[in-house]
């Protein structure tokens, strides 16, 4: 297990959303618990200094791809980009300097995975620069996919059977359990037990972590397998319960 960066932009500024509450519609109160004075680029070149690999860039709606390509700038090749990629861009955002490539809604389509646009963003970036957002809720006792900023389920079910059959066309995930990302009030314990139990290709889980505690915890129930970020909790994201050089310090291998 190790602790993986991230840098969220929203409306072109670095930001800690309260995940359940985003949305495109102008009438919705977005919550936030978090606007950054320092620019993407900053994080993104203290992540470099520190040598935190595997981080991901997200781009919360649009208005957002200056401060993006800012952030690569400052670290080409260092880190992953999402928010809006699909055929018709991700080699433009692999050219910009992107690790990999993000992608949730452009495969998801309409409610269920889209196999033929899968198979083909799969061809045309690589299986080894194609990270899928399986970012899911909990609607009765399943986890679904949920699409659209994380407004929309859709009817896949976050499962063996799912995890499974996405991984041959991608070479990791990152899944945020959007029912508890930025509360600060504690983990998805049994999407991180689910995600534990699969062997297979490597898992990023983001969601509700504020403690030591809660980080141990994903070591436990995810059999040592499952890396985690952290958003809202984090000092220099306005956090005080978990201090980043802490984190860097104990859970990045050298």
């Amino acid at each position: 297990m190790k602790f993986r960066p991230c840098i969220d932009i929203h409306d072109g500024k670095v930001k800690q959303i309260v995940g359940s509450t985003l949305s495109d519609d102008e009438k919705q109160q977005i919550k936030t618990n978090f606007i950054a004075e320092k620019p993407s680029e900053w994080f993104a070149s203290l992540y470099r200094e520190d040598r935190l690999e595997g981080g991901h860039i997200i781009q919360l709606g649009k208005g957002n791809e200056e401060a993006a390509v800012k952030a690569l700038d400052a670290w080409p090749g260092g880190m992953q980009i999402g928010g809006g990629i699909n055929r018709d861009n991700a080699l433009l955002w692999l050219d910009r300097g992107a690790e990999k490539i993000i992608v949730t809604s452009y495969v998801f389509h309409d409610g269920l995975i889209d196999k033929q646009r899968l198979k083909e963003l799969s061809d045309l970036v690589g299986k080894n620069r194609l990270v899928l957002d399986l970012s899911c809720r909990k609607k009765d006792d399943d986890y679904y996919v949920v699409t659209n900023m994380w407004q929309n389920f859709t009817r896949e079910k976050v499962n063996n059977k799912l995890l499974d059959y996405l991984s041959k066309y991608c070479c990791e995930y990152l899944i945020h359990a959007v029912d508890v990302e930025g509360k600060c009030q504690g983990i998805e314990v049994d999407l991180v037990d689910l995600l534990g139990s699969w062997a297979g290709i490597p898992i990023t889980y983001a969601g509700g972590i504020s403690s030591i505690q809660h980080i141990e915890l994903i070591n436990e129930k995810g059999r040592g397998a499952i890396d985690f970020t952290v958003g809202s909790a984090l000092n220099i994201f306005g956090g005080h319960n978990l201090c980043y050089k802490d984190l860097v310090s104990k859970y990045v291998k050298k």
